[in-house]
């Protein structure tokens, strides 16, 4: 890291930092989209709201990372490829051919699925889709809090892992209460 004119340090461009912040912007997003279509696609209320409380959730923390690489002077896209910064295994994590480019992201099919289903098929499909693309995020957090260099990235990793681990038993209950598993 380099000290910046305000004297606050600034991840290196292939630091854990930048790469997390990058990746889960990303991520981010198509959670964010996902949630947008179970909202038209169903009138259940329970549903609905988590779904509002993702949109606002991811697309605060995606706004706040995008604001940290332009803080940064980082690019917002790279060639490297997608998880680079994870250590343990997770460089070139890339594209599948099917849409798929980090850990828990449906893929372009799944994602034509959900734009198709209404009502009890769409929620148990966003459901099911949600809690594997939370147990990715989580993957990606919990390295950061443990990778990332700056306080600022930790915290707010850290508390994504808390917060999606929450999601994840209330969308086992709403599968439950479904007849879904």
């Amino acid at each position: 890291m380099a000290p910046g004119e305000d004297g606050l340090e600034i991840p290196a461009a292939d630091s854990a930092d930048v790469g997390f912040a990058r990746d889960m912007a990303d991520h981010h997003q198509q959670a964010v989209e996902m949630s947008f279509l179970v909202r038209d696609r169903t009138e259940d209320e329970e549903v609905r709201l988590l779904a509002y409380d993702i949109i606002n959730t991811q697309a605060n923390q995606r706004g706040m990372m995008l604001g940290w690489l332009d803080e940064w002077g980082a690019p917002k896209t790279s060639d490297a490829p997608r998880m680079a910064w994870m250590a343990g295994g997770h460089a070139g994590h890339g594209a599948t051919g099917d849409g798929a480019t980090m850990p828990g992201m449906a893929t372009d099919e799944q994602l034509d699925q959900l734009r198709n289903a209404e009502g009890r098929d769409a929620e148990v499909l966003y459901l099911r889709l949600m809690t594997a693309h939370h147990e990715g995020g989580i993957e990606m957090a919990r390295a950061a809090a443990d990778q990332a260099g700056t306080e600022v990235v930790r915290h707010l990793a850290a508390g994504m892992v808390t917060a999606q681990q929450a999601e994840i038993e209330q969308m086992a209950d709403m599968l439950r209460a479904r007849g879904a598993s």
